[in-house]
């Protein structure tokens, strides 16, 4: 499956992403109905086409309505997501990356979050060896 050409979203278009991935599919006026102070419906479309040609959209024809469809699933998006913000923001380090999430959410993680992440860190190390 193809990747999107680019990563970047505007706060709109991951509101619009978020109701496709939601719904698995969606009409522009499924769209509206379902993102914060949507703005109006001519914009919606504007913007489904924007996401289109940045290739995280395609559409199918049903009837007179364009019903449109993620490119590549969400789980895919995410990682190739945060694979830019690693890059880009704790160069490229998984250390600094996870030491400044821990950082954020530390006081909010309870003991079978911790233990989990435990599990994580202890699979990393036998794999790496």
């Amino acid at each position: 499956m193809a990747q999107p050409k680019q990563h970047t979203l505007s706060r709109r278009e991951r509101q619009i992403m978020d109701v496709i991935y939601g719904r698995g599919r969606a009409t522009a006026q499924e769209v509206a109905d379902n993102i914060p102070d949507p703005p109006g419906y001519s914009a919606v479309r504007a913007l489904l086409r924007v996401l289109e040609d940045k290739g995280h959209l395609r559409h199918e024809q049903d009837g007179p309505r364009y019903v449109f469809l993620p490119v590549v699933t969400r789980e895919r998006a995410s990682q190739s997501a945060l694979r830019q913000l690693v890059r880009t923001f704790f160069d490229d380090s998984a250390s600094q990356t996870m030491a400044a999430l821990l950082d954020l959410k530390s006081r909010q993680l309870d003991a079978s979050e911790l233990d989990h992440l435990a599990q994580l860190i202890e699979r990393a190390r036998k794999e790496g060896r």
